[in-house]
Order: structure tokens, then sequence, then C-alpha cells
């Protein structure tokens, strides 16, 4: 059954201290979401925004997603000073802990504002990024994963039976997988380059995750083909209720971490399929959580035109 349309307009769900996390050195650094800040602001796009300021996830929403214990261990890393790492890749500091319940928040907030029609869509800029982390575990970057946590919020509204999440961060994303691996009613689409970190769940086969690895110097042609071939009829099956974006912008040609040659008019061409996706089956209800994007000029570059499309509506 196909959504009521809400109020045609984008949130921007942030807050400024995202960026008290920080560790030198790291490529997920506070720099990130200050380039895209400033990028919104100097495209014009900010005002164009109905802007909102994150407020911290409370424990219970994010146990929907990740055990007690595990929300404790996170809780109980943070350091009182300095950086502790909490695996291999992911660090911890004294505003860590905050930045991540913001960045959890701002999806919470911003899927709460789409169901109650007070916006049709929204984007997060945040971090940490969340896609990563696993049922119980820091990965990658991530101590929460944000978007899995505003999809189960979604999923317990009764308009939401069936949800979208959708991610072309050039990273495959692991922890999505294994919170929603057994749970049909979550379609989760993911493109990424082949043989390439995180390493797990790369192979995992199920009907409802669709995975699309990309050759190493994948560019946009090979791209587009096989979104269209493999993620386009999965979700007019699923007939999403709503869509979640994991949108990480590490699959851009200037990005220093991955190998795959997307360019801006790739990210505009992907999000204007899936809000199409979005207003055939879902009223246009789309929030879009930023993941990764580590060349600060072509992450900034790529959000913006992300977000002129979801600005638009279709």
């Amino acid at each position: 059954m196909t959504q009521p349309k809400a109020n045609n307009t984008t949130a921007l769900f942030t807050h400024p201290d995202c960026v008290n996390h920080a560790m030198p050195g790291h490529p997920e650094r506070p720099e990130r979401l200050l380039s895209v800040m400033e990028r919104l602001r100097s495209s014009g796009l900010l005002a164009d925004m109905q802007q909102n300021l994150a407020a911290e996830i409370t424990d219970q929403q994010i146990a929907q997603v990740h055990p007690s214990h595990y929300i404790e261990q996170i809780r109980l890393g943070e350091p009182a000073s300095g950086v502790v790492k909490v695996e291999q890749d992911t660090y911890m500091n004294q505003g860590s802990l905050r930045a991540a319940k913001l960045a959890a928040g701002a999806g919470v907030q911003a899927t709460q504002a789409v169901l109650n029609g007070d916006v049709s869509r929204a984007f997060c800029a945040i971090r940490p990024p969340g896609h990563h982390a696993e049922v119980a575990a820091a990965f990658g970057f991530c101590l929460f994963n944000n978007v899995a946590i505003a999809a189960e919020t979604a999923l317990q509204h009764p308009s939401v039976n069936r949800v979208a999440i959708v991610d072309f961060d050039v990273h495959h994303c692991n922890g999505t997988v294994d919170i929603f691996k057994d749970r049909d009613e979550v379609l989760v689409c993911s493109s990424f380059q082949a043989d390439f970190y995180p390493f797990r769940y790369l192979d995992f086969n199920n009907h409802h995750i669709i995975a699309t690895p990309l050759d190493s110097g994948t560019k946009s042609a090979e791209f587009r083909r096989r979104i269209e071939a493999e993620w386009l009829p999965a979700l007019n099956r699923h007939k999403p209720d709503m869509i979640f974006i994991s949108a990480g912008f590490d699959a851009h040609t200037e990005d220093p971490l991955g190998e795959i040659n997307l360019l801006e008019d790739d990210y505009i061409w992907i999000t204007e399929l899936l809000m199409a996706v979005a207003n055939e089956y879902a009223g246009g209800r789309v929030v879009s959580t930023l993941e990764g994007g580590y060349s600060l000029e072509a992450l900034a570059r790529s959000v913006e035109a992300h977000v002129k499309v979801l600005l638009r509506g279709k």
C-alpha cells in the first residue's frame, strides 16, 4: 500500500559535538563533518533545509539492536583522557561516547520526524559512522549502528511493515547485515569494493541481503548497470514502506581508501533512483545517514550532490 506524502521538505540533523570524537592521524576525523557542513552552507543548500540539533540517543533506544552488555562495554571504554583503541581500526577519546550517541540519536530523530509527517526526507550529517558496528562488536570506525537503530525505530511504527537499507559506501555494511541477516522485513542492498575491508559477510547470501561486489577500478557505467540489475528488482519486490540510505562517499575516484571510480554524477543518479522507489512505494519517506568519505573535497562535493536530490524529492 502506497504511503501518504508528508510535508514535502528535507530536514538536516547534526550536532557540533560530533567533532569532539578525534584521534590524531586517523582518517575518520572531525574535518570530515566540518567540510560537509561548510559545503552545505556555501552552496546555499543549508538555508533550504529544516535544521535540527541532534539529541543523544537513550540506552533503551540503542538496545533495539545492540545488547545491554555491549552498550555498557562502550560506555566503560571511553577514557578519561587520551585515546584508546576499541578494536584495530576504532578508537575512543573523551568525546566519543557523546558523539556516538548524538550520531545515533540524529537517525532516530530523523526517522520520527519523517514518520510524524513533519518532513518527507532527512539527511543526518554525523560522525562517527555506524554501518560496520555489528550486534555486539565495534568495528571499522563504528561504535553504534546508526542506520540499523533508525530502521528498527521505523519498524515499531504502525505504518511500517517493511524497510529497505541501501548502502553505496566503498566498504560492505557487515554490521547492518549482522543485525538484520535473519529479518526478511529488512531488505539490505550493499555495493562495495570486492575482496576488501571489512572482509566479513562479503559472500553472505540470503534472499533479502543483496550484495553487489565491484571489482577494483569499477567506473560509473558498470556501477549503474549492477545497481539497476541487482538492487532495483529487489526494491520493487520488497515495496518498502520507508527507505534508509547509508550514504558513504568513499567510492569516489578521489578517495584515498578505496579503488572504485565514482563521480558526483553517480551519487546524483543513485539518489534519484532511490527517490523514485521511495515515491512509488513509501510516500517519499527517506532517511539518509553519512557513512564514509575521506577526501575532504570529494566528500563535500558528493554530499552536496546527494542533498540536492533529496531537496528536490525526485
